[in-house]
């Protein structure tokens, strides 16, 4: 029986550290002499994760190694990038490529995640972080803009008057402030972290992948494409087998609980009149 090919080889890799499980992939952010930032070498990674997803479609869980997410963008090639650098979206592209994916991304933020950071957060589907959390978009002190997903994402995110005061006033998120605005779901300590990204992604999981996926296209989908893209999208789930499978498995499920309550109920009528008849005898 031929073997597999693997998802990924990822050995290459300089910036980004993969774990590849059957349902989910693990991109760490490994590179501590730049605190994670997000240079050229971990855009092509992130692309080559994102190619192997999109041929073989799991949950992808990104996270940062050092006790920091992401610092941003490399500063250094940052300075040296020009208009048509900027026109080519390197960063926008990578991060719409990971919000596109078709299984979700969860992101497991520890630490700072910042400008670029931010944004690759952003295009996450999930946000859980750490109490130490402090997320924002400070470039326009650098004489650039948010040109990665920010400045449209992060109104869809946390409205208007709070993206203008992060695009435009600096301002930074403590982990708190981030809860409150629902901007990341839930909070854990540093140790907990990946566990808790892994029990999300175990959730995530028990699901029909396939009406997940389908799920979260037309979730993203714009409001003129309703309701007749749910229809479409339905009607291929109508038609799978796992449908057919999970369903009479609900009814299975149902039945045998009306069964079981029936049966105690039945138990419950004939304990009296052994009761009763124990204690004639008795009396006799």
């Amino acid at each position: 029986m031929p073997v597999p090919a693997p998802l990924l080889d990822a050995s290459g890799f300089e910036r980004l550290t993969v774990e590849v499980r059957d349902d989910r992939v693990v991109a760490s952010l490994d590179h501590p002499p730049t605190r994670n930032a997000i240079d050229q070498t971990m855009v092509d990674e992130f692309h080559a994760i994102c190619a192997a997803l999109e041929r073989d479609p799991r949950i992808l869980i990104i996270r940062g190694e050092g006790g920091i997410f992401a610092s941003g963008a490399d500063i250094a090639q940052l300075r040296e990038r020009r208009r048509d650098d900027a026109l080519a979206g390197i960063n926008s592209t990578v991060f719409d490529r990971i919000a596109k994916l078709p299984m979700p991304v969860i992101a497991a933020i520890e630490g700072y995640a910042l400008g670029g950071g931010a944004e690759l957060a952003f295009a996450a589907d999930f946000r859980i972080a750490t109490p130490s959390l402090k997320i924002g978009n400070p470039e326009t002190g650098l004489g650039i803009l948010a040109a990665a997903g920010a400045t449209w994402r992060l109104k869809e995110l946390v409205g208007e008057p709070l993206a203008k005061a992060i695009l435009l006033a600096g301002r930074v998120l403590s982990a708190d402030e981030a809860l409150a605005v629902h901007l990341v779901t839930e909070l854990h300590e540093p140790g907990e972290l990946l566990g808790a990204a892994h029990a999300l992604a175990d959730r995530i999981a028990r699901h029909d992948p396939l009406a997940t996926r389908l799920t979260k296209t037309v979730f993203h989908l714009p409001r003129e494409a309703h309701p007749a893209i749910d229809n479409i999208a339905q009607s291929v789930l109508f038609e799978s087998q796992a449908k057919f499978d999970r369903m009479q498995a609900f009814l299975d499920r149902r039945e045998a609980k009306a069964q079981a309550k029936a049966d105690a109920a039945d138990a419950a009528e004939v304990a009296p009149a052994h009761d009763n008849h124990d204690t004639k005898e008795s009396t006799a």
